[in-house]
């Protein structure tokens, strides 16, 4: 028998504007692992022009640099993230797994009632 599953959607905002939900999750996440703006936003299969314009409306809302730049120059430049950035995906990604648990438990519960 197939089981149900309740999802859900999750999102930090700053003065009612969006910071970080899944898509620039996945931006900040790819950074981290290829080191460029560049990279992440083809690992995504998107155009650097939305990867960069994400980014620069995350750092307009976030109270910390979300990345540290370094210029090319003959091997290219690099993006990497800062600790806080860091930091705060880690919590987001508690959050998300701690909400998820409590409405499966929660969805569970309904069902047998």
């Amino acid at each position: 028998m197939n089981q149900v599953r309740v999802r859900s959607k999750i999102w930090l905002e700053v003065n009612g504007e969006p910071l970080l939900g899944e898509g620039r999750e996945r931006l900040l996440l790819a950074i981290d692992r290829g080191g460029s703006l560049n990279v992440a936003a083809a690992e995504l299969g998107i155009s650097y022009r939305k990867a960069w314009a994400q980014l620069q409306q995350m750092e307009k809302h976030a109270p910390f640099p979300l990345v540290e730049r370094c210029k090319g120059g003959k091997g290219g430049g690099s993006t990497r993230l800062t600790d806080d950035a860091k930091k705060l995906l880690g919590r987001y990604a508690r959050l998300k797994a701690g909400l998820n648990e409590l409405i499966d438990e929660k969805f569970a519960r309904d069902e047998d009632a």
